[in-house]
């Protein structure tokens, strides 16, 4: 125990705030190379589905666990 919390309970936190803090700043870091390569609405579109794809199953799954815990 440290600070009163569990060793699972500091990996969820990790895992759900810290990881998504990290995806946003991710997402930063692609706007800002989209921006600074001039790549215009298409490009950017293409440059955020292609460096941004993966981000989309790490938050799917924990879409699918919340939709099936509520059940």
């Amino acid at each position: 125990m440290m600070f009163g919390y569990t060793e699972a309970q500091i990996a969820s936190f990790g895992m759900t705030f810290g990881i998504g803090a990290f995806m946003l700043y991710m997402l930063f870091i692609i706007g800002q190379l989209a921006w600074e390569s001039k790549a215009g609405k298409f490009g950017a579109f293409v440059i955020f589905l292609g460096l941004g794809f993966g981000m989309v199953g790490f938050v799917a799954k924990y879409l699918i666990q919340w939709v099936m815990d509520i059940k």
